[in-house]
Formats: C-alpha cells, sequence, structure tokens
C-alpha cells in the first residue's frame, strides 16, 4: 500500500517553509559581514587580495561554532516536523511498524547532515575570496574591462547573499527528504513515488518524474542537462518530495 503523510498530495506534508526563512536569514548574516570584509578595500587592487583572502578564511574559521550551532536548530526543526508527520500517518499502520518508525535510526543521518551543513556555511566566505581572486586576475588580464570587474567585486554581498539563500532553500528540502528516507528504508519502504509542487514553477525535469516510483538506492536523473541523481528535495532549488511506499 501507499504511505500517506497527506491526504493533498500536491503538498509536502512535512512544511518546511519557515524553517527555511529562517535558516536563510541566518545566512544571509554570513553574507552581509563577507560583504563589510570586502568593501574597504579598492576594487581590482591585486596586492590587497592577499589580505581579502586570508581575512575571509579567518572569518570561515572562526565561523564554526556558530555555525555548528545554526545548523543543529535547522536540522532540529525539521527533525521535529518530519516526525509530526509520521506519527501522523501511523495512526493507520500495525503497532510494530509503529514502533519501527520511532526507533528508527535518524541520529547518525543527523551527525552527517550537521557536518555536512557546517562545511557549507564555513564555504561561503572561502567562495566569495575566491571569487574576489578570480575578478582581481581577470581586471589584470583585460584592461577594457577593469571598470566592469571592478563592479562585479563590488557585488560580493549580493552574489554570496544568493548563494546563502540557496543553500539554505536546498539543504532544509534535502534535510526533509534525507530523514524521511531513514524512516521509510528503517521500516523496509524500499520505494517512493516522486511528488511535485504541482505549480507552474515547477521545472520540466521534475514533471516527467512526477507520480512515478523510484528506488532509494536509485535516484533517477533529476536534471537531464547535468546527468545528475538526485531524490525530491535534494537538488538546488527543488521543492518535490517523495512519498514513502510500504510493502505489503
Amino acid at each position: 500500500m501507499t504511505l500517506t503523510l497527506d491526504r493533498k498530495r500536491s503538498r509536502n506534508p512535512v512544511k518546511t517553509q519557515r524553517i527555511e526563512q529562517r535558516y536563510a536569514l541566518q545566512l544571509r548574516k554570513v553574507a552581509q559581514q563577507v560583504g563589510s570584509i570586502v568593501a574597504p578595500f579598492s576594487p581590482g587592487d591585486m596586492s590587497s587580495v592577499p589580505t581579502i583572502e586570508q581575512l575571509l578564511k579567518a572569518y570561515s574559521d572562526m565561523l564554526k561554532g556558530w555555525a555548528t550551532q545554526t545548523a543543529s536548530n535547522m536540522l532540529m526543526d525539521v527533525a521535529l516536523r518530519d516526525e509530526a508527520a509520521w506519527q501522523a500517518m501511523a495512526k493507520e499502520l500495525s503497532r510494530g511498524l509503529r514502533e519501527e518508525i520511532r526507533n528508527a535510526p535518524t541520529g547518525r543521518v543527523m551527525q552527517a547532515l550537521l557536518a555536512e551543513q557546517v562545511t557549507l556555511i564555513q564555504s561561503i566566505p572561502l567562495e566569495a575570496a575566491q571569487r574576489v581572486h578570480r575578478l582581481t586576475l581577470e581586471g589584470i588580464e583585460n584592461s577594457t574591462r577593469a571598470k566592469e570587474i571592478a563592479e562585479e567585486i563590488m557585488r560580493t554581498e549580493e552574489v554570496t547573499t544568493s548563494r546563502a539563500v540557496l543553500i539554505a532553500r536546498t539543504e532544509v528540502a534535502r534535510t526533509s527528504t534525507t530523514l524521511t528516507q531513514a524512516r521509510a528504508q528503517s521500516i523496509g519502504a524500499d520505494s517512493y513515488i516522486w511528488r511535485t509542487s504541482g505549480d507552474s514553477t515547477v521545472r520540466s525535469d521534475h514533471k516527467k518524474l512526477n507520480g512515478k516510483i523510484f528506488q532509494w538506492n536509485n535516484p533517477p536523473v533529476a536534471d537531464e542537462r547535468s546527468g545528475e541523481r538526485a531524490h525530491p528535495g535534494c537538488i538546488w532549488n527543488c521543492r518535490c518530495f517523495a512519498e514513502p511506499i510500504i510493502p505489503d
């Protein structure tokens, strides 16, 4: 039978929109700090690049404690929502299955997710440093574009903010799917139905996947251009979700 976490299949039963907004708000703070580090330097001045890189690397190192707490809060919020959705569904299942769901090995999954989130948060200033370095070199190699490149360097905070928001949106969804997978596989639910959000913003690749059955151990191609395989919610900007199937 199909495990239905929500009667309205166009909606993800694990509500994560507010969690995503809170996580994005926190990650924007990192982008703002990156901008404040880069702003005082003269755009295109190659001599300042080592100092910028050093400052951004130092900031990345300093972020570890804050990143751990921030990511932990996000993970716990998603885990609680995921657990609540499964508890609501579990009323229709046997007592044995309810116990298996309750004892699912989500702890190890959470630890792995936390480590990945901390690395991603710390990568934000490091990626900004790489971008400044690359743009500065382009300005030296192509003096006709020096002004344009200098303006791009001054957009570092804006670009970093976009990266932070993308991380928040993608990682909250990926966390939700990963926890769903852990609980589903713990009770022998090795397959799921791909469900989209059902609105006009669903990408064409995912419309083709909607309603089809896939195995947790063999994710489908979620981006035909790159050939990247992923479960619902586990690729950039994806709002799709997996509806697990319980074996008879």
